[in-house]
């Protein structure tokens, strides 16, 4: 189940957010942050799955916009990637 989404500009900055479990307002703003920075720093010769806390990050890079998913563990990372995509081709025909 995917926890969160964050889609974060190069800089770290955070372009929209939607949280499908509750987090505090507090909460929310330290994990764009820690979650961005790991995002972000990441060489894009290494695989788009991070281990944070008890969940995964799966996030992928399109033009200059991250986009990252939240799961638990046990979830498929390629599932996610594929979710991913085809948002990302929505937004493309929307926009």
């Amino acid at each position: 189940m995917i926890q969160f989404l964050l889609l974060l500009s190069r800089h770290g900055k955070t372009r929209l957010s939607k949280y499908y479990s509750h987090f505090s307002h507090k909460e929310r703003q330290a994990i764009q942050k820690e979650v961005g920075t790991m995002v972000i720093g990441r060489s894009s010769r290494l695989t788009h799955f991070l281990e944070w806390r008890e969940y995964k990050i799966v996030f992928r890079r399109y033009a200059s916009l991250y986009f990252a998913a939240c799961i638990e563990k046990d979830d498929n990372e390629l599932i996610v990637l594929d979710v991913i995509h085809h948002f990302v081709e929505v937004l493309d025909r929307y926009f």
